[in-house]
């Protein structure tokens, strides 16, 4: 089959879909399945990397009560357990729902439908996750140092998973040289 000449330069070169590919001068559009298989994966490799850090500090504060020293806790600090344990169990949920959704699922169509919603999961559980992230370094935090540099340590984590988790990524991604680039 003859190449499908795109363009004709003044010297008699021709430019086929095929050369413009490999020089990296024209992107083929992709069908909306590709799209959604992409981003499938793309999700599926984020939550990869995000539930094995909720799992590890929701083990951590299922073992905390049994601790010799965790008498010793005020009852501020009673709370800040109970709440980091309960956004951390359901940030931890809210993580592996999007595989379970995905798997009852399975072959019933509405494949965009399952990375949308996979999508909101992960974002709320990230959410809640960062919530018990900032709560357990206020607990950690009060009780080997008090509650000054608890609350300290606390608000420069609070902001940083703010920052870094939600605020930079929605800035960045409302610019335009940014947005149009692959």
């Amino acid at each position: 089959m003859a190449p499908i000449v795109i363009a004709q330069t003044s010297t008699g070169r021709q430019h086929t879909e095929e050369s413009e590919k490999r020089a990296g001068l024209r992107e083929t559009a992709e069908s909306e399945k590709e799209r959604t298989d992409r981003q499938l994966n793309e999700l599926l490799t984020e939550l990869r990397v995000a539930l094995p850090g909720a799992q590890v500090l929701l083990g951590f504060l299922l073992t905390v009560p049994f601790a010799t020293r965790f008498g010793r806790v005020d009852h501020p600090g009673r709370i800040a357990l109970f709440a980091c344990l309960l956004s951390t169990v359901g940030g931890t949920l809210l993580l592996m729902a999007p595989a379970v959704y995905h798997r009852l699922r399975w072959n019933l169509g509405g494949k965009a439908d399952v990375v949308r919603t996979a999508h909101r999961l992960f974002l709320a559980g990230t959410a809640l996750l960062g919530i018990g992230i900032t709560a357990s370094v206020y607990l950690v935090g009060d009780v080997l140092f008090g509650a000054v540099a608890a609350i300290v340590a606390t608000t420069g984590v609070a902001l940083t998973v703010l920052l870094v988790w939600y605020v930079f990524p929605l800035q960045r991604g409302h610019r335009d040289e940014i947005r149009h680039q692959e």
